[in-house]
């Protein structure tokens, strides 16, 4: 047999039901049919030139040395076989493998056997890299439609599917609910521990799984392959929580609502959602134990999986202590990455020794590994070895643990002084940082840290913004233990706090014109919450101007209770009456506000005027006069929040700040429409349209775009009520403002009830409410009675069984299957 070389499309077939056609057709029955079965199969891949390559069982495995060829086969005998008992699911996918004495080798295998695997019967599914290479010409091009991007479950870089026909299946049993990472290598080894955890996952009564074990023994690769695998049982996700840069328990819960898209109130948002979510390094702050012991409790279909160096010791754990590598899997292990450093790597006596010696542990594998390049595995083992007798007199300390230290602390003392510097400095970071932050803070350069990055002390990954660097919790304990020995940690952290808090203070200028600042704030977040809890306890003043300084940010991205709970503890720090605590004090009464608190928002407020006041200073004057606004808003007050805003908004004007200025004007159109001045609401509203436009205040074009749709729709003009909200509801989408997309989506409903679509309409208001319990956003009384009148519009077309259905499925969209029933997609 020659198998084809160079450029080879797979083609994976697999029979669907075996076991059940086996029980309906019988023993005999089920032969002929899956004789004739392989018939088709063999007949129309070999007149197409596929080579079988194997079989198993009723599966088989054809390699074709083009892909219109391959496609070609399987359109058909699929076709064939439509007619007949047996259905069979297949997958195509095209590569560069490499060829051995044993047959084909490399991922492209394993991608095209997965591809194949999250079909179902009768259906024949296509990777991009195929489908790129059919020709325009070729009808099978035209019959190939695309099903989007899916993560397949060895975790491996998203994949671009495209289905042959138009028939209709169900969805892919893919990683789609996911937000697990893509490692950057492949996962070796370990089956059995796999098998064993992915059994346990399985397990009715072990709902909250810990994998314990010392830094570096592989948790965190184990679980997250284990979570992958056991995706089946989850169809409302799979869900990765890293904990790493954490440090104050009280935020683990936040951290998870904010992954799975709810900001508070995550029992209410999982409620019997099947899913997993798994909690990564939770070692350091394992005091949050009991919450996630009670979160499981609350929620019926929620498992639970943690990685961490130390029980939990909640009600209903169950512990699995991750032992070594077995000693071929570390040996795999060592020569992968050895040869990813040097191809040409050869295997000696000396890497078993070697890892014996390490005791197999990932991580202090791969360190050792990324130094081949200097050193043989003799030298290796020499040095390695004389570093680890130094140790067999400690006998209180988990000899993995000590093992892995010598490992660290070896892999550190080869780095020359310039690199020792900047690997401590690195540290210093909380959950990564950029290049730009690193040389700014850290004075990193390029050399420097792709050295350490060539040396497995640092890793990169890409972020929303661009790349980012950071290292495995093990090796930063390490590097702080450096950076406290080096004298310049306190200097370190000033810098760290100075540049993270410029950072929030030059953001708040933008936040209302797009969503990159928004991104950027959100992948520094940890790197903020340090700066924050570093200037609360040195810089009072600075915290509070920082602090502030993210309120839209807090605001708008859903962090409405962290927000509240950072500006009440820098006012606690900072009682000075000073400028900076009268801007506090605003963002404070926001966000009282948003969290239905009007008492201490009134509090806040009159302190802020009366500082602003005493200051003589007319902005925070302005300013403060607004937020007193929005508790008369809040209080049906109209026409009292009128005189003030008719009042501040040619002052705002005069003194420059468009933003304010325009957000107040807004609440000015709402208040004439409150009051019944329709003609002068329309106008102040279309007035603010192009203000926003041409100072590209996002925010409140968003905002005059809902209120013109709304009179398209109180006009009878569906189509451009539609139209002008699918404008505004995709501004808030881009920008992040999920409190505004719980707006637009109860918008949406209104219009879908007038329009004849009730059912739609229940499940987006159902949505529309969770996401606000979500993110703890209280209704304010304009949003009540909009949420009323949509309601409303339901029920006089639903009755009990139909609505109770609607709600039902409602609650449980995604934002993303929320927004495409919205916007008609």
């Amino acid at each position: 047999m020659t198998l084809p070389s160079g450029t080879v499309t797979f083609l994976f077939t697999d029979v669907e039901g075996s076991t059940r056609l086996l029980h309906e057709l019988g023993a005999e029955g089920y032969a002929a049919a899956l004789a004739e079965h392989r018939l088709e199969i063999r007949e129309a891949c070999a007149s197409e030139g596929g080579v079988e390559v194997d079989t198993q069982g009723d599966a088989f495995f054809f390699a074709f040395p083009t892909a219109p060829r391959a496609l070609t086969a399987a359109s058909v005998f699929t076709e064939n076989l439509a007619a007949g008992p047996i259905s069979v699911r297949v997958g195509l996918h095209t590569g560069t493998p490499l060829i051995t004495a044993e047959g084909y080798v490399g991922g492209d295998v394993h991608r095209a056997a997965r591809i194949a695997a999250c079909g179902h019967g009768g259906q024949v599914l296509v990777s991009q890299s195929t489908a790129a290479l059919i020709e325009p010409s070729n009808s099978l091009l035209q019959a190939l439609s695309d099903l989007g991007e899916h993560r397949l479950k060895d975790l491996s870089a998203p994949e671009r599917i495209f289905q042959l026909g138009d028939g209709e299946f169900p969805a892919l049993k893919s990683l789609f609910r996911t937000n697990l990472p893509v490692p950057a290598t492949p996962f070796l080894g370990r089956e059995q521990e796999l098998s064993e955890v992915v059994e346990l996952l399985a397990a009715e009564d072990a709902r909250l799984l810990t994998l314990t074990g010392p830094g570096g023994t592989g948790k965190t690769r184990l679980a997250l392959h284990a979570a992958g695998l056991a995706s089946d049982a989850y169809p409302d996700g799979v869900w990765w929580i890293p904990l790493a840069p954490l440090r104050d328990p009280a935020l683990v819960l936040a951290t998870a609502g904010q992954m799975l898209g709810s900001k508070n109130g995550l029992a209410e948002h999982i409620a019997d959602k099947a899913m997993l979510c798994l909690f990564d390094n939770f070692e350091q702050v394992v005091e949050a134990a009991p919450d996630l012991g009670a979160l499981v409790s609350a929620c019926p279909n929620l498992d639970v999986l943690v990685t961490s160096r130390e029980r939990l010791r909640v009600s209903g754990e169950q512990t699995y202590p991750v032992p070594p590598l077995a000693e071929s899997d570390g040996e795999a292990l060592f020569l992968t990455r050895a040869r990813a450093v040097d191809p040409g790597f050869v295997e000696s006596e000396a890497v078993r020794e070697l890892c014996l010696r390490l005791d197999e542990l990932p991580l202090a594998l791969e360190l050792a590994a990324a130094r081949t390049a200097i050193f043989s595995p003799e030298q290796l083992l020499e040095r390695i070895s004389q570093r680890l007798d130094l140790l067999e007199g400690e006998r209180d300390a988990d000899p993995r643990q000590l093992t892995l230290r010598a490992t660290i602390e070896w892999s550190y003392d080869l780095l020359t002084a310039d690199e020792q510097r900047l690997f401590a400095r690195l540290a210093v970071f909380a959950g990564g940082c950029s290049y730009e932050s690193a040389e700014e803070i850290a004075d990193a350069d390029a050399n420097t840290l792709q050295s350490l990055l060539d040396k497995s002390l640092l890793r990169k990954r890409e972020s929303e913004v661009g790349p980012r660097y950071w290292m495995l919790e093990t090796i930063r304990e390490f590097a702080s233990e450096r950076l406290e020995e080096s004298g310049e940690a306190e200097d370190l952290r000033k810098r760290h706090a100075q540049h993270f808090l410029d950072l929030a203070e030059e953001a708040e200028a933008h936040l209302a014109t797009g969503g990159k600042w928004l991104d950027r704030l959100d992948v520094e977040v940890d790197n903020l919450r340090s700066a924050l809890d570093f200037a609360t306890g040195t810089e009072p003043q600075r915290a509070l101007r920082a602090a502030a300084a993210l309120d839209d940010f807090w605001f708008m991205r859903g962090h409405i209770s962290e927000g509240r709970a950072r500006l009440e503890s820098a006012l606690a720090a900072g009682p000075e009456p000073t400028a900076a605590r009268c801007r506090a004090l605003i963002a404070a009464s926001k966000a009282s506000v948003a969290s239905g608190d009007d008492l201490t928002a009134s509090a806040r407020v009159a302190e802020a005027l009366d500082i602003s006041s005493a200051l003589g200073d007319a902005h925070l004057r302005a300013l403060a006069r607004y937020a007193e606004t929005w508790l008369l808003m809040d209080e049906g007050e109209w026409s009292a929040a009128l005189e003030i805003l008719e009042d501040i908004v040619p002052v705002l004007r005069g003194l420059g700040d468009w933003d304010i200025a325009i957000r107040a004007n807004r609440s000015r159109a709402w208040m004439h429409e409150e009051l019944g001045d329709k003609a002068r609401f329309w106008a102040l509203t279309k007035e603010n349209l192009e203000h926003a436009r041409v100072h590209g205040h996002r925010r409140i074009e968003a905002r005059s775009l809902g209120a013109l749709a709304e009179l398209a729709a109180s006009e009878g003009r569906f189509e451009d009520a539609h139209t002008l909200l699918t404008q505004s509801f995709r501004i808030d989408l881009e920008l992040g403002n999920l409190p505004f997309v719980s707006v637009d989506l109860v918008r949406f409903a209104l219009t879908s009830a007038r329009t004849g679509k009730p059912f739609v309409a229940a499940q987006l208001l159902s949505r529309a409410t969770a996401l606000r319990d979500e993110i703890g956003f209280a209704l304010e009384s304009w949003m009540t009675n909009e949420t009323r009148d949509a309601l409303a519009a339901v029920r006089a077309q639903l009755d009990e069984e139909a609505f109770a259905e609607a709600w039902e499925s409602g609650a449980k969209l995604s934002l993303d299957e929320a927004t495409a029933l919205a916007l008609g997609e």
